[in-house]
């Protein structure tokens, strides 16, 4: 395809190709965390050592959610991107710094968001319960708050940490749809799913598991962004 039909195809396409082309390790990833999940649950040493991981974040609070977030949603990810010369483009080192910022910010922010799901909604990991804490995640809080808020930051941190071009690329109208779109397009085809896998465990475990699909959706975010139109 070349970069005129890049820049000329339809956001929803966008979202679907990049969910197409990332099936299988997006559903190998889900397999694993729904295995996880079994384990917990059904073999012993697995539980414990899960356990072990559950009494560090309540210890650490949300230093831990800081810490680990910032490492598989930034250290990881930045690290994998910087060794490819076909992305090696996309973050500076400055750019990786910030962007490693952000995700420790957000870890604060999710930690915070499943503690008010639990609290709101209760923590025991029944159906009705997984599946409201699902819309809520997937369907207001993704949509309103969340992929806005890391589009965004990451079209910032490609503008070279400057606001006009993001700012003149909002003012020229449809930015949710030409933006955000094909983004949360792509969050729902991992998400969806492995947040129904998430809540399935106590809240001192959903962050961790969290964590390890966050690496992968932020290597899909980074491809999405790539087949994006440039924004100045």
């Amino acid at each position: 395809m070349s970069n005129d039909e890049l820049r000329n195809e339809a956001p929803w396409r966008i979202g679907l190709r990049a969910a197409r082309a990332n099936v299988a390790p997006g559903l190998a990833l889900q397999i694993a965390a729904l295995a996880l999940v079994l384990a917990y649950y059904f073999h012993p040493p697995t539980h414990a050592a899960i356990e072990a991981v559950a009494r560090v974040h309540e210890r650490w609070g949300f230093r831990f959610s800081v810490i680990s977030t910032a490492l598989f949603g930034g250290v990881i990810p930045v690290i994998y991107l910087r060794a490819r010369a076909s992305t090696r483009h996309q973050f500076s080192i400055r750019g990786g710094v910030a962007l490693i910022a952000f995700w420790a910010y957000k870890g604060f922010e999710v930690d915070l968001w499943y503690h008010t799901q639990a609290w709101l909604i209760g923590s025991e990991p029944t159906v009705r319960t997984v599946v409201i804490k699902m819309f809520l995640d997937q369907f207001v809080y993704c949509p309103v708050l969340a992929v806005p808020v890391t589009v965004l930051i990451v079209e910032w941190i490609h503008a070279n940490f400057c606001w006009a071009p993001v700012l003149a690329d909002i003012g020229r109208g449809r930015w949710y749809r030409r933006r955000v779109l094909p983004v949360l397009i792509s969050n729902f085809g991992v998400w969806v799913p492995a947040v129904c896998i998430i809540y399935a465990l106590p809240t001192a475990l959903q962050l961790p598991l969290q964590n390890l699909v966050l690496c992968f959706w932020t290597l899909l975010l980074a491809h999405v962004m790539q087949r994006r139109e440039p924004a100045a």
